[in-house]
C-alpha cells in the first residue's frame, strides 16, 4: 500500500489505499495463454482467504471470455488451505464457447496440487421475464456503527486487525455481541461496499470480482449465531467448503448492497448460509450459497 493509510478507530487499516491494494491483487500476471499467477497480502493469516481465491479465480477466467459476456454463476470447490507466502498459479479450461454462453473451468495450484476448482458461465445480455424479492426493511448504511466501532474491546481477542478493503456495517447485532445472551435466529445482516472509489467503473468483471470477494466475510455468521458462538471466543473450527453465486442484475461494487444472510440447516460438522445481495435502492443483484465446515468443540 503506497501512503499513508487511514485506519478506523480500533487501527483497523481501511479506505482508498486498502481498496487499491485489493484491486492489485485482483490484476493477475498472465504466465501462458490459459495459465495466470497471483499472490497473497502480506499481512494475510495462516491460510489464503477463501474470498481471494475465489475472486483470483474469476478473474482468470473472465480474461479469457469476450467482453461483452457477463458472468451470471459461479460454483467453486475449496479442496486445500492455501499458503498465503507462495503464489497460486490458475489454470483455465476454455470449457465451450456458444452462441449465447461461455463457460469456464479454473483449477488453483501450489506446490503442484489443486487447492481450489471453480467453473463460471458468461453470458452475453438478453431481455426476458423480470421478477425478484423485496428488500428487507433496515436502517441506512451511513446511519450505523463503523466495522472498528462495533469490534470495541473484542478486538484483542479476535486477534491483530487486517486491512478492511470492504466497509462492513452490522445491520443485524454482530456475533461477537450477541454470543453474550446465547444463540439467537441464524441471521446475519450487513452493508457493504468497497472501501473507496473503483478507478474504471464500468469494468463489469472487477465489480464481480470484488463481490465474490466479499461474499465469504460474514456468510457463516449465520449459523454460528443461531447457537451464540463465534470465531476466536469460542472453540469454533471452519473453513469454507464450498460457493456458489448467481449474479442478477448490474451493480457497483463501490456502492452499498445490503448482504442478508440467513443458515436453514447445520449438521454433521457443516454449516449451510445462503445470501442475498440488495443494491441501495432495493434491487436483488446475486444470491450466494455456502456450506462450510463448522466444529464447534465443548
Amino acid at each position: 500500500m503506497q501512503g499513508e493509510v487511514p485506519v478506523d478507530v480500533n487501527g483497523v487499516p481501511h479506505g482508498q489505499p486498502v481498496l487499491d491494494s485489493l484491486v492489485a491483487l485482483l490484476d493477475l500476471e498472465r504466465i501462458e495463454e490459459n495459465i495466470f499467477r497471483g499472490v497473497s497480502p502480506a499481512s494475510s493469516t495462516i491460510r489464503v482467504f477463501g474470498g481471494q481465491v475465489a475472486g483470483q479465480a474469476l478473474v482468470a477466467a473472465g480474461r479469457t471470455v469476450p467482453e461483452e459476456r457477463r458472468v451470471h454463476s459461479l460454483h467453486a470447490y475449496f479442496i486445500r488451505p492455501g499458503d498465503p507466502s507462495i503464489p497460486i498459479v490458475y489454470e483455465v479450461d476454455r470449457t465451450r464457447d456458444g452462441r449465447s454462453f461461455t463457460t469456464r473451468r479454473v483449477v488453483a495450484l501450489q506446490r503442484g496440487k489443486t487447492i481450489f476448482s471453480l467453473s463460471a458461465s458468461f453470458q452475453l445480455d438478453e431481455d426476458g421475464i423480470d421478477h425478484a424479492e423485496p428488500m428487507p426493511e433496515v436502517p441506512d448504511p451511513e446511519s450505523l456503527p463503523t466495522f472498528g466501532e462495533r469490534l470495541g474491546e473484542s478486538l484483542s481477542k479476535l486477534g491483530p486487525p487486517q486491512p478492511r478493503p470492504i466497509d462492513v456495517r452490522y445491520v443485524t447485532e454482530p456475533p461477537w455481541v450477541s454470543r453474550e445472551n446465547g444463540p439467537r435466529e441464524a441471521r446475519n445482516q450487513v452493508w457493504m461496499r468497497a472501501d473507496g472509489a473503483l478507478a474504471v467503473p464500468d469494468d463489469h468483471l472487477l465489480h464481480v470480482c470484488i463481490a465474490a470477494f466479499a461474499s465469504d466475510m460474514t456468510l457463516l455468521d449465520a449459523p454460528l449465531a443461531r447457537h451464540g458462538v463465534y470465531w476466536g471466543l469460542d472453540n469454533v473450527v471452519g473453513a469454507s467448503l464450498d460457493h456458489a453465486m448467481w449474479f442478477h442484475r448490474r451493480f457497483r461494487a463501490d456502492e452499498w448492497f445490503l448482504y442478508d444472510c440467513a443458515s436453514p440447516s447445520a449438521s454433521g460438522g457443516r454449516g449451510l448460509a445462503t445470501g442475498r445481495f440488495f443494491s441501495q435502492d432495493g434491487q436483488l443483484v446475486a444470491t450466494v450459497v455456502q456450506e462450510g465446515l463448522l466444529r464447534v468443540n465443548d
